[in-house]
């Protein structure tokens, strides 16, 4: 999910989706067990999971299993792992695919369907289409979006951006920033945010106008915004990046924030859990996802992993709720969509930024 903001260190961000979403591993992973011991649930998840010792120590003290935490890359590199796995899987539950590669686990056969035993609420809102079965329970979410920075634009006395649109407008030459599709999972969101707005006969037109432009393509988030963006903290010359709708909650000073997220131009990225099929310890793999919607993880995920529950039970930290506003209505593709055109997509997408 997919989804990470400046809080982060770089590498946690540009992994890719894509998103939606390596950061500091979690200390089970520093000792692995061989997960034979049945009361030991494998969690396989992207590097960028993480969540308070106390928390884990709540699951085994609720449950009686205890959570051993295996890494395996960003979210792309953990769904192609559990599907060449299908069957034989390195772990019993996992965290951490997102909608833009649910489909590719799905479609192999590589989870169990499971439903929660208790659902809180809100969370139905971030089912995954077409997954009627339930494979997969969403855990959190958070969207792609172009951010602002808004005292550049004032300084300037600039009217700054509001739409996908606007950013090809000559008034913007030379101000945006933005991952690489083909090297970041933010990046890659935003190509889907373009491909859901312009549909498969404009996207790849509006990027050669964002070149014509002038926009920057770099290899991750983390040189867009620490770099090339002005409120990066380093020497950045471009006021406009592609970031995350958290992002502003980061960059509050004397009660205000000094960037925005334009929410005309969000990719919603939804972070899923699932029961792996031939998991040694089904049981606790279900006892784990259960323990994910709780209340205890799913207050924890904004200030551990940047994210936003799915659950509207948990009051998110002050901030984040002044300032990191979440789009009503984000752009979307259809995650079958997606697994059938990515490899498509990308390659037209890198011909384009190369003219």
């Amino acid at each position: 999910m997919r989804m990470r903001t400046p809080a982060i260190a770089a590498t946690a961000i540009s992994a890719l989706l894509l998103s939606a979403c390596g950061g500091s591993p979690a200390e089970p992973d520093a000792e692995k067990s061989s997960g034979s011991d049945e009361k030991t649930v494998v969690l396989l998840t992207h590097d960028s999971f993480t969540l308070p010792k106390e928390v884990l120590a709540e699951f085994t003290e609720k449950t009686g299993y205890t959570a051993e935490i295996r890494h395996a890359g960003d979210g792309g590199e953990l769904t192609t792992k559990i599907a060449l796995d299908t069957g034989n899987p390195d772990g019993d539950a996992v965290f951490g695919v997102d909608n833009t590669f649910a489909s590719r686990a799905i479609d192999q056969g590589a989870l169990e369907a499971y439903t929660p035993s208790e659902v809180p609420a809100g969370v139905d809102e971030f089912n995954l289409p077409g997954d009627e079965e339930h494979h997969l329970t969403p855990v959190d979410n958070g969207s792609v979006c172009v951010n602002i920075d808004t005292e550049w634009f004032a300084a300037k006395k600039l009217t700054p951006p509001e739409s996908l649109d606007d950013l090809a407008e000559p008034a913007y030459k030379d101000l945006f920033v933005t991952p690489g599709a083909a090297t970041s999972t933010p990046g890659m969101a935003f190509l889907l945010a373009t491909v859901a707005e312009y549909g498969e006969e404009g996207w790849a037109d509006y990027w050669g106008k964002l070149m014509d432009n002038g926009t920057k393509v770099v290899d991750g988030w983390g040189q867009a915004y620490y770099s090339d963006f002005t409120q990066g903290g380093g020497k950045g010359t471009r006021p406009i990046v592609v970031s995350y709708d958290s992002s502003p909650a980061f960059t509050v000073k004397d009660g205000k924030s000094s960037t925005k997220a334009l929410l005309d131009t969000c990719f919603r990225q939804v972070e899923y859990a699932g029961v792996l099929k031939g998991a040694d310890h089904p049981e606790g793999a279900q006892a784990l996802i259960d323990f994910m919607l709780s209340d205890s993880v799913q207050g924890a995920l904004p200030e551990s992993m940047y994210v936003f529950p799915v659950s509207s039970s948990v009051e998110l930290p002050a901030d984040w709720a002044k300032f990191a506003q979440q789009p009503t209505s984000p752009l979307a593709v259809e995650p079958e969509e997606i697994e059938k055109n990515r490899e498509a997509w990308l390659a037209t997408w890198s011909d384009t930024i190369a003219k």
